[in-house]
């Protein structure tokens, strides 16, 4: 007759298999943590060594003063921020409205040839270099009308962004649990309703995480805007004419020999970067109250 299970249990030797997972699991606890400071670290000090040599530069006068003439110090990049903000919002509702809807029918009704063809265009775009991507839209938007303008620039972002999010939308919908569509049907709704209200709404937080991934690319390219927004010393925010950016002008002031410039150069790097994470945060924040 075979012994009772609390028997077998009594009779198993005492702090032997046990104390083997502990030891396995704080192994393996210990692994993911020295993975995510290999990941972390670089990407702290690339950050604070941002922070060291912009932050001498920061001023209340380079946000709102206009680049100085070589050979005249101060100055700052007014232009260059309210232009990288222009470029920005107008790729973003380009991208996320084309390729959050292409994402969403990918996922919701995505089968056939037709929609295979529109996956392997989407990976097979998010390989392409942006250097690319800036002679494309040359040719297709500068040639077409006659001249460099913002509008070409936010064309050009804007097909970077799409990859991202495109195939992040496809997979962040096909998350939503089968059972929220189910229900929403069953009670009568037809099948647009259902992915308005119910879908989309449990997906928003993952495709807004997907857009600010987007942005933030888009927001620090600099070779597709120098074969199409092109740049502008001025004031200009025009959509029909060339406008100024912060990457192009990092790009121009870094590569200068004035030690004035280059200064300039890391400040318009870390006003980037606050720029790009207030937005994130903004939204992120925006998302988390309406769900």
């Amino acid at each position: 007759m075979s012994p009772a299970p609390r028997d077998r249990l009594a009779a198993l030797p005492r702090g032997g298999p046990g104390l083997a997972r502990r030891a396995w699991n704080a192994l393996v606890l210990a692994g993911c943590g020295a993975g995510l400071a290999l990941v972390l670290l670089p990407m702290i000090m690339l950050v604070a060594h941002i922070v060291a040599r912009g932050l001498p530069g920061l001023s209340l006068a380079f946000f709102v003063s206009m680049p100085k003439p070589v050979g005249e110090p101060g100055g700052g990049m007014a232009n260059a921020i309210v232009g990288t903000m222009i470029l920005v919002g107008a790729c973003g509702l380009i991208a996320v409205r084309v390729g959050g809807g292409t994402g969403l029918y990918l996922a919701e009704y995505g089968r056939g040839p037709f929609a295979g063809a529109v996956r392997y265009a989407a990976e097979l775009l998010a390989g392409v270099p942006s250097i690319v991507v800036g002679v494309a839209a040359y040719g297709l938007v500068v040639l077409t009308i006659g001249h460099f303008s913002a509008i070409a620039g936010a064309i050009a972002l804007a097909i970077l962004m799409l990859p991202t999010i495109v195939r992040s939308t496809e997979e962040v919908v096909r998350l939503v649990p089968r059972s929220y569509r189910e229900a929403a049907l069953a009670l009568g709704a037809p099948r647009w309703r259902v992915v308005q209200s119910v879908v989309l709404p449990a997906a928003s937080a993952g495709i807004v995480t997907a857009s600010m991934l987007a942005l933030a690319r888009a927001a620090g390219e600099t070779a597709p805007l120098l074969l199409t927004a092109l740049g502008n010393r001025f004031w200009s925010v025009a959509l029909d004419q060339p406008i100024a950016s912060l990457p192009v002008m990092i790009f121009d002031y870094a590569r200068a020999p004035y030690s004035d410039w280059n200064q300039q150069a890391w400040t318009g790097a870390l006003v980037l970067l606050l720029l790009v994470t207030a937005v994130s945060a903004m939204l992120r924040l925006a998302v988390r109250r309406i769900g």
